[in-house]
């Protein structure tokens, strides 16, 4: 999962302090025990005069609340980081379920203010307290639930893909510009890879130059799971589909600032023909990439191994973490910032019928390895992380619900 805190640049925050903003303003958004760290306090401010009103929705007073809050929980040493949003793909449930990050515990249900066609929607990712959601990617939205405001994204360059071409989607912030992009990426075997990134502060999409010469399919094996944000870039994995390489899987990652694509080698001591599945994941601000394969030992058909890539971009630095045996077949549908993993134990033919689900669904804590037997969740979900934020308050296009 992509890292819920990312400090916005100070670029735009420095204009907007030189703009006459109010010195007691400026002090409650600094100051780490005021009422103005909390979202809800903020949006009752705006009520108190116009002038608050006002500064209260600038880029500088956003960006420094959003910093203040983040730095609080850095040095906060019992702060378990947050929490997290889980979609679930049921056709009759429009909500999304807030949650403790490390134990999944809920808190409340949030039900989202759009329509979207029923079971087909999923998160695509969060950054900043701002949620990604899309339905197969060809409605897009931006959402904070915290201020309640969302934002439909406008139609993609491309506009509605044919039944042949598949679609990937990633979101992230963008850090030299404080702005956010969403990248919408089109494949299929009959035409070349299509790149589309949307801007939020231009509200628009435009292509982007696929800048590598290696042939590759992107690997869409697991829709639960975000694109991880590492660094700076999002990540897929792609296989090689030509040359010396064929065949070979790698990860593919997408530079956000300078929008060009860059390969990155797999564990060597991963082995494609021994996986069940694979992805790649975000593990405390670092890449990790998780695999499931099946062992030969009794009691435990299947374990899960996680890697982390301690220096980013070094391939000796792939470091086997953990090695987690299970007692069915897995499917990974989450692996958060807390250590925490969410899997789906999948039913054998026979338990199926008797248990009248393909799936039983158990968290676990991957350092001890403990599971949590009830994770309250019933069926597949889309998980992100999640955080109180006043991004998205103003702007063009902006709902209010």
């Amino acid at each position: 999962m992509s890292p819920p805190n990312k400090t916005i640049s100070s670029a735009t925050t420095t204009r907007w302090r030189n703009n006459h903003i109010p010195r007691e303003e400026e002090r409650l958004a600094y100051s780490s025990n005021a009422p103005m760290s909390c979202v809800k306090s903020v949006m009752r401010f705006r009520c108190v005069c116009k002038s608050w009103d006002s500064s209260i929705t600038t880029p500088y007073f956003i960006s420094t609340h959003l910093n203040n809050n983040n730095n609080n929980n850095s040095y906060n040493k019992n702060h378990d980081n947050g929490y997290v949003i889980h979609m679930s793909n049921h056709y009759n449930r429009a909500v999304c379920t807030v949650a403790l990050g490390r134990t999944f515990d809920r808190i409340s249900e949030v039900q989202y203010p759009f329509d979207f066609t029923p079971g087909c929607a999923h998160v695509v990712g969060s950054c900043n307290g701002l949620l990604c959601l899309a339905d197969f990617g060809e409605v897009i939205y931006l959402w904070n639930p915290s201020i309640k405001k969302f934002k439909k994204l406008p139609g993609t360059c491309l506009g509605k893909l044919d039944k042949f071409t598949d679609l990937t989607i990633g979101f992230a912030y963008h850090s030299e510009n404080n702005d956010h992009k969403v990248v919408r990426i089109s494949f299929s075997i009959f035409l070349p890879t299509e790149v589309e990134v949307y801007t939020l502060s231009l509200d628009s999409w435009r292509r982007v130059r696929y800048n590598l010469t290696t042939n590759v399919k992107f690997i869409n094996n697991c829709c639960f799971l975000p694109i991880p944000l590492v660094s700076g870039a999002l990540h897929w994995m792609v296989r090689i589909i030509e040359g010396e390489e064929e065949n070979r899987i790698i990860a593919l990652a997408f530079d956000v600032n300078s929008e060009k694509f860059k390969r990155l080698a797999l564990p060597h001591g991963f082995i494609e023909a021994d996986t069940l599945h694979r992805y790649l994941a975000s593990f405390k601000e670092k890449l990790a990439f998780i695999t499931c394969e099946p062992i030969e030992q009794p009691g435990f058909p299947c374990q899960c191994t996680i890697w982390v890539m301690k220096k980013y971009g070094i391939v000796e630095s792939w470091n086997k973490l953990f090695v987690i045996p299970f007692e069915r077949k897995v499917q990974c549908l989450a692996f958060t910032e807390y250590g925490s993993l969410l899997v789906g134990h999948i039913y054998d033919p026979v338990e199926r019928q008797r248990q009248q689900e393909a799936f039983k669904f158990v968290l676990v804590d991957i350092e001890t390895p403990h599971e949590k037997k009830d994770p309250d969740i019933q069926c597949p979900s889309s998980v992100a992380t999640f955080m109180e934020s006043l991004i998205l308050l103003d702007g063009p296009n902006v709902a209010s619900y």
